[in-house]
């Protein structure tokens, strides 16, 4: 990877026990997210295929910037109101960001 290029994506991936709460819960945690120092892009996508799975796709400038989010208030906030709404832990996958010239 080329030392301009630090792009960190994370992917949360959740199956809900709860389709509505953890609606709310990753809603509140989307809007409050992408707020924190060094987001570039949160967004939200619910399963077509598969109803009641929802993914999560965060884009973040740095690993630093990355890290420090998951230690945040949001994050632990969320991790906790999902007790109980999900069908099992979440996958989370975590990714640096390449670009075409990289590639070459």
């Amino acid at each position: 990877m080329a030392d301009d290029v630090e792009l960190t994506i994370v992917t949360m991936t959740f199956e809900a026990a709860n389709h509505d709460g953890l609606l709310a819960v990753l809603s509140k945690y989307v809007v409050l997210s992408r707020q924190q120092p060094g987001c570039r892009n949160i967004d939200l996508c619910g399963g077509v295929t598969t109803p009641g799975s929802y993914l999560v796709i965060q884009k973040w400038e740095s690993p630093d910037a990355q890290r420090a989010h998951f230690d945040s208030k949001e994050m632990v906030e969320m991790a906790e109101a999902c007790r109980g709404m999900l069908k099992s832990k979440p996958v989370i996958e975590l990714y640096e960001g390449l670009s075409a010239h990289d590639l070459a």
